[in-house]
């Protein structure tokens, strides 16, 4: 005679983040997970942060090599890069990095090696900025401000012209010799960054994408750009390479999307149909949109979460999820929110003033604050690397060195 089971369907956990009483050490923050090629001893990641610190060519400057390395000081560590040009068509801001010519290449090695000199994992996340870019200094430089289709940013008076078709072959072959250039210098891999209203969400993104070609109009055209990358990418260096950032619920730059779930839905069932598993996936929550977080805009899709998504992607690679967390909300984050899924916390602003975060997550030590005024200023090592590792930790390295 057959068993007949019953599922009972619970409710979910809240889409807040809430402590856990479970401490850190002894969570899933702390178990080891392989992702891609990389073995990662705990699930605490290192985010692609924008901070400025570059030249005036877009090139790294050598102190940066620092603050990557002192930030992979626990060994294991996913160190992710910020954001960097796949062009200079795309270094549309002043002192933000590129990855394109042999001079920002050779500046991007040693910041490469210090991390693996930690014994720790190096992704360099790379993007185009589209419309995001500032229209003057393109300007300047004899450079078209450009984006999907002729919609302008709220606040600026230029209009972006609307890419060809040649321009948008460009960008999907700039993304893949720039991902070769990566893992030449010794990148572990690459983030393909389709988030928070920058070139490749401008695509995907109903409100800035008019086109009526076969680039934009339905979801299958909107999403064809990014899909053509990712796809350009993974050809170029491996699919245990690459990676994708997504943020379904952000309005940042008002990228909106007017139907997200079906949006991301197409998306993700591409990528499995068409590409072998992705080192790992990148989601920002709803509570992660920075236009609200970081720069104190309206908050939308509050309580939406991803849930449909990684339900679609069915653990096929890990996911990295950001939205703003604590140490004790990750952990629940781990053990409540996603304990279904194969999942990692990315963790900004408190990575950026704590070198040693996950060492003080681990053993419960304060953190540092951070200082938000010092986030962005260029070629300046002031909120930078003058953040002091907890003595706790100094201690524990002078023991290992005796």
């Amino acid at each position: 005679m057959a068993t007949v089971t019953t599922t009972f369907n619970a409710p979910a956990p809240p889409a807040t983040p809430v402590a856990h009483p479970i401490p850190p050490a002894s969570s899933r923050l702390f178990e080891p997970v392989r992702v891609g090629k990389m073995a990662l001893h705990h699930r605490i990641v290192f985010p692609p942060l924008t901070r400025n610190r570059n030249d005036d060519d877009h090139t790294p400057l050598p102190f940066m090599a620092q603050y990557y390395a002192d930030r992979a000081s626990t060994p294991g560590t996913l160190v992710i890069s910020e954001a960097t040009a796949v062009s200079h068509l795309e270094e549309g801001q002043e002192h933000t990095p590129g990855f394109v010519t042999e001079r920002q290449v050779a500046a991007w090695k040693p910041i490469i090696d210090a991390v693996h000199a930690q014994g720790s994992y190096y992704f360099q996340q790379l993007w185009g900025m589209g419309r995001a870019a500032d229209p003057a200094l393109l300007a300047q430089r004899g450079l078209r401000y450009r984006s999907s289709s002729p919609v302008p940013l709220a606040g600026v008076e230029a209009i972006p012209a609307e890419m060809t078709e040649a321009e948008i072959a460009e960008v999907i072959q700039s993304f893949a010799d720039t991902a070769r250039r990566v893992v030449d210098a010794g990148g572990d891999g690459v983030e393909v960054h389709c988030a928070h209203g920058y070139l490749l969400d401008q695509f995907l993104s109903d409100a800035v994408n008019k086109r009526t070609d076969r680039w934009g109009g339905s979801i299958e055209n909107r999403a064809r750009l990014v899909l053509e990358v990712v796809r350009a990418v993974v050809a170029a260096v491996g699919a245990d390479r690459v990676a994708l950032r997504l943020s379904p619920y952000a309005a940042f730059q008002q990228a909106e999307k007017g139907d997200i779930r079906r949006q991301y839905l197409y998306v993700i069932a591409q990528l499995k149909a068409t590409v072998p598993p992705l080192a790992y996936l990148s989601l920002v929550e709803a509570t992660g949109d920075p236009g609200a977080l970081i720069f104190g805009g309206k908050a939308v899709n509050q309580g939406k979460t991803l849930d449909f998504i990684l339900e679609a992607w069915e653990n096929r690679s890990p996911v990295v999820v950001a939205g703003g967390y604590q140490p004790e909300t990750a952990v629940w984050a781990l053990e409540e929110r996603y304990k279904k899924w194969n999942t990692l916390v990315a963790f900004g602003r408190h990575f950026l003033a704590n070198p040693d975060l996950v060492f003080r997550v681990r053993h419960g030590i304060e953190l540092n604050k951070y200082n938000r005024p010092t986030f962005y200023l260029p070629k300046n090592e002031v909120g930078y690397n003058d953040y002091p590792f907890s003595k706790e930790y100094l201690a524990a390295q002078q023991k290992v060195s005796r």
